[in-house]
């Protein structure tokens, strides 16, 4: 009995996009499963996706994913690691010919794939139900239950309530979202006895009521750590981008007593991103979220405690410890410290950008809202990789998306692969030396007055999203005159510290600063907050690590 209670709302997901196929491969379930496990089938792997975020939404268990993997658009290996963002519970299973093994072995790597079938499996009470079997086994006696919902109530152009959405999906807490004008976001503002003035309102799963939640509130009710366990750590590090995470997986792991301070959700910008694919190991790319998923988790696994909407407002040497003060007022210490503060994409100073950001105007990949650009014309300012891999993402929902680039074309600063995908891809197109004037519209974006910069010309478009990703400054303005920075706020660290070949100013070791060493002893810089970085996930991950290697050497030679 428990095992049927277990699976009354429980699915077995299949998609194939040869409808025959697809209802054999259907018939061969419900005739052995059927009585206990939904089974739905799917003929592309876009409406499979479709499927599995509406049983999401509904709080639905899905148990085993069954993909064939020649698929047109999107191929079985690419949906599977796409479904893995939506239920990472389910067991996946790729449906294959046999000429596809090497692809299928390949696959178990690249989205953790449970088991490969090779078609046809008849009869399927030999080659089908006993993998099928096996697999819901070890489904049910896995953590494979979903964390109650939270609840979000809005208005859909709210900077407030896209604030909200993004943080939490940022953190990758589960959430449903209802329109204030929906009757289902009338109901609960209802229960919570709330007129809809003072919104965003959030329901957490135990169901306490939060209106107009700052972050440090929203993140400690639900359920993520916001308070140092205790006052003293061997290492701080500040900042929960890859460089920050690379830290705490090293530091922690190599015996360390870890914490990584984050003010807002880890990931960084590279968190945002809807596909990294030049990341090495990860030859079909992974989503910004499933990097830091899985790099949040490995760093907690070997001890590192991680904090979340902690604003950090100042750094202080006292004595051999490194002082690290919190907004509340609150502050913890530490042997060292590594700054891995990243950098936020600059702010378009056109007229009306401001008062439309979060109504049509935003910053960063903000994935929250592509599905909202369904069939709409988006607009993508910038032409670094950040850029180009929001505009593969968006093309998959956008009627049109249009790149617009202040410089000749994209070769300056964006991969080749990018702008061979780019140029590939039908509704995306690159206007060269434009930029905005004005962001236009009442209570959300309806036009932008754009403007070529060789010939003076503007013109107006009609225009509902813009994403904006021009430039990158970086978070040390709390650092004041703490540690040396250039010109542009980024830190100093090493060799260029010494570039006269004398120590900087106030230094008191005997050696010169360590390679990722600021201008304050036993303080290191990692990642793109560190002047003249790469800017790229790989070398911030890097610098991460070896930023832990010289704090052990800063450690023993103290």
């Amino acid at each position: 009995m428990a095992q049927a209670a277990d699976a009354a709302r429980t699915v077995i997901l299949t998609v194939d996009d040869d409808p025959g196929v697809s209802r054999a491969v259907a018939r061969d379930l419900r005739r052995r499963y059927g009585e206990s496990y939904r089974i739905v089938r799917a003929e592309s792997g876009e409406s499979a996706l479709e499927a599995l975020r509406e049983l999401k939404l509904r709080g639905d268990l899905v148990a085993v994913i069954l993909a064939d993997y020649r698929m047109p658009q999107m191929n079985g290996i690419e949906f599977l690691e796409q479904a893995l963002d939506v239920y990472p519970g389910a067991r996946r299973v790729l449906l294959t010919a046999y000429a596809d093994t090497s692809a299928a072995i390949d696959a178990i790597n690249v989205v953790d794939l449970d088991h490969y079938l090779l078609k046809p499996w008849d009869p399927p009470e030999e080659k089908l139900y006993p993998v099928l079997d096996d697999l819901l086994e070890a489904w049910r006696h896995s953590d494979y239950r979903p964390v109650p919902s939270t609840k979000v109530v809005g208005h859909r152009w709210s900077a407030r309530s896209s604030d909200v959405r993004e943080f939490l999906a940022r953190n990758q807490v589960p959430y449903r979202w209802y329109s204030v004008e929906e009757p289902e976001g009338q109901r609960l503002l209802a229960a919570a006895g709330q007129d809809g003035q003072r919104l965003p309102l959030v329901v957490t799963p135990d169901g306490s009521v939060l209106v107009e939640p700052e972050a440090p509130e929203l993140a400690a009710r639900v359920g993520l750590a916001t308070r140092p366990t205790a006052d003293f750590y061997d290492l701080v590090v500040i900042g929960g981008g890859p460089a920050g995470l690379g830290a705490a997986v090293y530091g922690a792991s190599e015996g360390l007593r870890t914490v990584l301070v984050e003010r807002s959700a880890t990931g960084g910008q590279a968190g945002q991103s809807s596909r990294i694919e030049n990341y090495l190991g990860f030859p079909d790319g992974v989503s910004g979220a499933q990097l830091t998923d899985r790099a949040r988790r490995q760093a907690a696994k070997f001890g590192a405690e991680i904090l979340t909407a902690r604003e950090v407002t100042g750094l202080e040497v006292n004595g051999a410890a490194r002082v690290i003060r919190f907004a509340d007022g609150s502050a913890i210490a530490a042997h060292s410290v590594i700054l891995a503060t990243g950098v936020q994409y600059r702010q378009l100073e056109a007229q009306g950008c401001t008062d439309l950001t979060g109504c049509g105007v935003f910053y960063g990949s903000a994935l929250t809202e592509a599905a909202g650009c369904q069939g709409h014309d988006v607009y993508i300012v910038g032409g670094a990789n950040s850029a180009g891999q929001a505009a593969m993402y968006l093309s998959r929902f956008a009627k049109s998306v249009t790149l617009l680039v202040r410089g000749p074309d994209l070769s300056a600063s964006m991969s080749y692969y990018l702008i061979q995908q780019i140029n590939e891809a039908p509704n995306i197109s690159v206007r060269a030396h434009t930029v905005v004037d004005a962001a236009h519209g009442s209570e959300r974006l309806e036009r932008l007055t754009l403007r070529h910069v060789a010939s003076g010309e503007s013109e107006q478009v009609d225009a509902q999203w813009m994403f904006v990703f021009i430039g990158a400054a970086p978070l040390t303005d709390w650092l004041g005159d703490t540690v040396l920075r250039d010109e542009r706020g980024f830190i100093l660290a090493g060799p260029d510290l010494t570039a006269d070949g004398r120590p900087p100013a106030g230094w008191e070791l005997d050696r010169p600063p360590y390679h990722l060493e600021t201008s304050i002893p036993g303080v290191f810089v990692a990642g793109d907050a560190r002047a003249e970085s790469a800017k790229r996930v790989a070398s911030a991950v890097g610098e991460g690590a070896m930023a832990v290697m010289l704090v052990h050497r800063y450690l023993e030679q103290s």
